[in-house]
């Protein structure tokens, strides 16, 4: 749990930083049978990812998880945020928007200068929140050992 996450509330939904709030077994779904970006990635994959990073999460009415994303940090100097994914019902909301600037926010004020993350299709969601494309992207370089489908 991300201890001094302030939640947030909007029309009936809560984004938290309370991993104990979140059902992992939700997140596993969407990430292995919807996500793009997961493919070859096991269930103890994705358990062992958000339990080695910061996962946060939108909580609709009932207390279901409605969305998700994590951050992976060494909480000073950079921030990657990864596996945003919001359930297609909720969609269109703006949720991934509110969700990933609270992410931000959050870790901007603990002083974290620089984050990253990667998209094929929402670049606008993310822009909303201030992030562009990378000003020299022949400055960055990648090591995918992926299995390529």
């Amino acid at each position: 749990m991300d201890d001094d996450f302030e939640e947030r509330r909007r029309d009936g939904y809560v984004l938290t930083g309370d991993r104990s709030r979140l059902s992992l077994e939700t997140v596993t779904r969407w990430l292995l049978d919807e996500a793009y970006w997961t493919a070859g990635r096991s269930e103890a994959d994705v358990a062992r990812s958000f339990a080695e990073s910061h996962p946060y999460g939108v909580l609709d009415a009932t207390g279901a998880t409605v969305a998700c994303a994590r951050m992976i940090t060494d909480g000073v100097t950079f921030g990657w945020i990864c596996d945003v994914f919001v359930d297609a019902g909720h969609r269109g909301r703006g949720l991934g928007t509110w969700m990933v600037e609270g992410v931000v926010d959050h870790w901007a004020a603990r002083g974290v200068r620089r984050m990253m993350l990667g998209t094929r299709d929402a670049h606008e969601v993310y822009a909303r929140v201030g992030f562009t494309p990378l000003a020299h992207p022949e400055r960055m370089m990648h090591l995918d050992r992926r299995p390529q489908f």
